[in-house]
C-alpha cells in the first residue's frame, strides 16, 4: 500500500507517519494566532521536522466548529509565503490544508506535495483534477455538513458504515477525475460532524476501513471530544490524545496529524519497541 506525493513515497506497512500542524490562522481552536507571521510559521515547521514530523501541514483557514470560510485571496496571502519557503528548506513533504481548488493549485505551484482536503464531500471534481495533474498526494476527509454547521446535530444510522460508503464513493469519483488511489489517504474526520459517541465508534472500528486499500490518516490532537468525555481543557488533552493515537495505530492507522509532534513520535516509537519485543 503506497501513498505517493510527487517525489515522496510512503510504502506501508512501515512505522506510522507523523504529520505536524502549522496553522497560519488567527482563529484555529488550539494554536490560532501563534504562527500568523511567516517567519514564525517557518520556524515552527522546522521545529516539528526536527522533532520527527515526516509531513508538515500548513493551513490558512480554520475549520473549528462554527468557523466561517476565509476569502480565497486571504487564504492565499496566508499560506503561499510559508509553503514557498518551506518547500526549499525542509526535506519532507509540505501539505496544504485547504478546501479551495485555486488555493491548492497555487500551493502546488509553490512547492507543496500534498493537498489535505477537509471538504472532500464535494460535488465539483475540480480539486481532484488539480491534484491529479501534478502527481501530488491527496487526503480525503469525511465531514458531515460544513465547519459552520457540522456540530449542530450530526446524525447517522451507522457511522462506520456511512463513512466507509463515503470513502468508496469518493475513491470511484477521484479515479474518474484521474486521481489514482496510490496518491490518496483517507481520513474519517474525527470530530468533524460527529458526536463524541460517534467519534468513539469510529475509533473502535478503524479496521473496517482497510478494505479501501489506502493509508488511513487520523487526527485526534486536542480535539473537543476528549474534553467532552473527560472534562479536559485544550491544554490538558495530550495524554488522552496519545492514548487514542496508540489505539488507532494498533488498528491500522498509518498517518497521524498532530500539534504535539515530539510526544506523538515518542509514544509511537515506544509502542513499536513493545511490539517488536526488543530492548
Amino acid at each position: 500500500m503506497d501513498f505517493a506525493a510527487r517525489q515522496f513515497r510512503f510504502v506501508f506497512p512501515r512505522r506510522p507517519v507523523v504529520m505536524g500542524i502549522v496553522n497560519v490562522t488567527p482563529d484555529s481552536f488550539s494554536d490560532g494566532g501563534r504562527f500568523l507571521d511567516a517567519d514564525q510559521a517557518v520556524d515552527q515547521a522546522e521545529r516539528l521536522v526536527a522533532e520527527g514530523a515526516e509531513i508538515v501541514d500548513v493551513g490558512g483557514e480554520s475549520t473549528r466548529p462554527g468557523s466561517a470560510p476565509v476569502p480565497e485571496d486571504e487564504e492565499l496571502r496566508r499560506v503561499l509565503p510559508v509553503v514557498r519557503r518551506l518547500a526549499g528548506r525542509i526535506a519532507v513533504p509540505v501539505s496544504v490544508d485547504t478546501r479551495k481548488p485555486a488555493v491548492a493549485r497555487a500551493a502546488l505551484d509553490s512547492g507543496a506535495s500534498i493537498v489535505n482536503d477537509v471538504g472532500a464531500s464535494r460535488s465539483d471534481p475540480e480539486m481532484w483534477r488539480v491534484v491529479a495533474g501534478t502527481g501530488a498526494g491527496y487526503v480525503a476527509m469525511h465531514m458531515q455538513g460544513t465547519p459552520e454547521t457540522m456540530q449542530a446535530d450530526p446524525r447517522y444510522d451507522d457511522v462506520v458504515a456511512e463513512v466507509s460508503a463515503f470513502f468508496a464513493d469518493r475513491l470511484l469519483r477521484m479515479s474518474e477525475a484521474g486521481l489514482a488511489a496510490a496518491h490518496v489517504a483517507l481520513d474519517p474526520g474525527i470530530g468533524f460532524g460527529k458526536t463524541p459517541g460517534q467519534t468513539l465508534e469510529l475509533l473502535r472500528n478503524l479496521g473496517a476501513f482497510a478494505v479501501h486499500g489506502c493509508p488511513l490518516l487520523v487526527g485526534v490532537s486536542r480535539k473537543s471530544f476528549i474534553g467532552k468525555m473527560l472534562g479536559a481543557g485544550i491544554a490538558d488533552r495530550l495524554p488522552a490524545a496519545l492514548s487514542c493515537t496508540i489505539w488507532a495505530a494498533s488498528r491500522g492507522a498509518a498517518i497521524f496529524r498532530t500539534h504535539d509532534v515530539a510526544a506523538t513520535v515518542q509514544a509511537l516509537r515506544m509502542a513499536e519497541v513493545l511490539e517488536a519485543r526488543t530492548p
